[in-house]
């Protein structure tokens, strides 16, 4: 999901890179596609929040009046107006609201993408190459690794939850900074006809977003486990059920597939996106569960800072 409004209410670092990430975000597709030749599954389907009574209606209609000053719109919806957006719902609701710029994006096809662009435009991807350590020295950078050192004029550390596993250092002195840290979350995948959902829906905690082929997703859950990739039946069970009673089409039909993944946590009230003092080393991670969400607006930011480094780059580099 991209998503900002199911996930900002007030005005603060994470909601100003939502909301820009979310502006650059078809611009960030149409690049990819062009460098890449992969078509990517984005699309600007809106979103539909639910509530099932008076109280949840009334704590929308409170977040949909804080995210209005911020640039968020929201629609308010009847029963009907759902049904129409949505023919699979047929619950009662209290009320709904709909957002219209709230989008979806397959990230495998973004993955695809950048690592097809990047081995187009000559980036060698070394697969595993496990980094034990990043030692920055004035304008070079060593990364070491289990069997080999790599030289290099900078080094970008994107590691997501594996960040703090990385030890960095600026001239041999240890460089304090946030940890990161694993936050598992579970999903479930049904097939269902192409087209049949529309809008994602959301109440609460649980959401269903629909692929263009007809993937549908249902989630999510959080779970501090370190990283265990063990899918939790438990889990799974209490995602099938939440979203059978969001949707409860969905109780009629078996999923198909369930997987689980790592949110970069970071303790930070931000994602760290900075260059260290000093050195030619950068930081990006700790983005949480936003980090497809914010990928334009942490690619334009390091990489501004980097070209516009006068320690880094010289009239040949640019």
């Amino acid at each position: 999901m991209l998503a900002p409004g199911g996930e900002v209410e007030t005005r603060d670092a994470w909601s100003d890179l939502a909301l820009e990430s979310l502006r650059l975000y078809p611009d960030f597709v149409a690049e990819l596609e062009s460098a890449s030749g992969i078509l990517i599954d984005y699309r600007r389907s809106g979103a539909v929040d639910v509530a099932f009574d008076e109280g949840e209606w009334q704590s929308l209609r409170r977040r949909a009046e804080a995210q209005r000053p911020l640039g968020i719109p929201s629609i308010c919806l009847s029963a009907a107006d759902v049904l129409t957006r949505i023919p699979l719902f047929n619950r009662e609701i209290a009320g709904a609201l709909f957002y219209p710029e709230d989008a979806i994006v397959d990230p495998r096809d973004i993955m695809r993408a950048l690592r097809t662009a990047c081995c187009v435009r000559g980036v060698e991807i070394r697969e595993g190459f496990r980094t034990r350590r990043i030692d920055g020295h004035g304008d070079s950078v060593e990364v070491e690794g289990e069997c080999l050192t790599l030289h290099a004029s900078v080094a970008v550390l994107a590691a997501g939850a594996w960040s703090s596993q990385i030890q960095v250092s600026v001239n041999g002195a240890h460089e304090s900074r946030p940890q990161s840290f694993p936050v598992r979350g579970h999903l479930v995948g049904y097939q269902l006809e192409a087209g049949s959902l529309g809008p994602i829906l959301r109440s609460g905690r649980t959401y269903v977003l629909q692929r263009s082929g007809g993937f549908t997703i249902a989630g999510t859950s959080s779970e501090n486990v370190g990283f265990d990739r063990n899918l939790d039946e438990r889990v799974i069970r209490d995602i099938t059920a939440r979203a059978g009673d969001l949707l409860p089409y969905l109780s009629q039909r078996s999923y198909t597939t369930a997987w689980n993944g790592f949110r970069p946590g970071i303790d930070a009230p931000a994602p760290e996106m900075r260059r260290l003092d000093g050195n030619n080393i950068w930081l990006a991670y700790g983005h949480y569960r936003n980090g497809i969400l914010l990928a334009p607006v942490t690619a334009n930011l390091i990489s501004r800072q980097i070209l516009s480094s006068s320690q880094h780059v010289g009239p040949h580099q640019n």
